[in-house]
């Protein structure tokens, strides 16, 4: 758990340029705040202790600014760089490595109880505002751009910016 701790601090220390120490990040930024605080709630709801969970999250929620359901699947090394307004639902799924800015969305598009939030694989950076629907599928090392709006999956390495997101060149 303390390696796991560190290897946050230190992947945000190294994605965040205005970032002038980990000890600076590891007190004061709520992104990460959430980020910890999800890896517990998550551990409850697999425990089946769902309410707790959620009461959980819902604190962390009103502490943070970000909305991260103890449901969701995160990966190592998860950043969100100011994270106030970020929402990340029951069945997403983010891999290693992602970066996130403040008021991004993974939402679901469907009240059926099936896999309805996006999938993030390894690399992604998702801009501010940027808002991603359904059980869509985000490639290794792509990003889409602030204020986007993603419907549809978006191969590897492919930037998408747009209200729909479109890929760019």
């Amino acid at each position: 758990m303390i390696q796991q701790l560190r290897e946050d601090t230190r992947a945000m220390c190294e994605r965040d340029p205005a970032a002038t120490g980990c000890l600076g990040v590891a007190l004061c930024y709520s992104g990460l705040h959430a980020v910890w605080a999800h890896r517990i709630s998550h551990r409850l709801w697999n425990a089946e202790f769902e309410l707790l969970a959620r009461v959980f999250s819902q604190f962390v929620r009103f502490l943070t600014g970000v909305e991260i359901h103890p449901g969701a699947s995160i990966g190592r090394r998860l950043t969100i760089d100011h994270g106030m307004g970020v929402v990340i639902g029951e069945t997403a799924d983010i891999g290693d490595d992602v970066h996130m800015y403040h008021g991004v969305t993974l939402g679901g598009d469907t009240n059926e109880p099936v896999k309805r939030h996006p999938t993030l694989e390894d690399g992604v950076q998702v801009g501010a505002n940027a808002t991603l629907l359904g059980d869509i599928t985000i490639g290794k090392n792509a990003a889409v751009g602030a204020g986007s709006v993603v419907t549809g999956d978006v191969e590897s390495e492919t930037t998408v910016v747009g209200v729909p997101a479109e890929p760019v060149e």
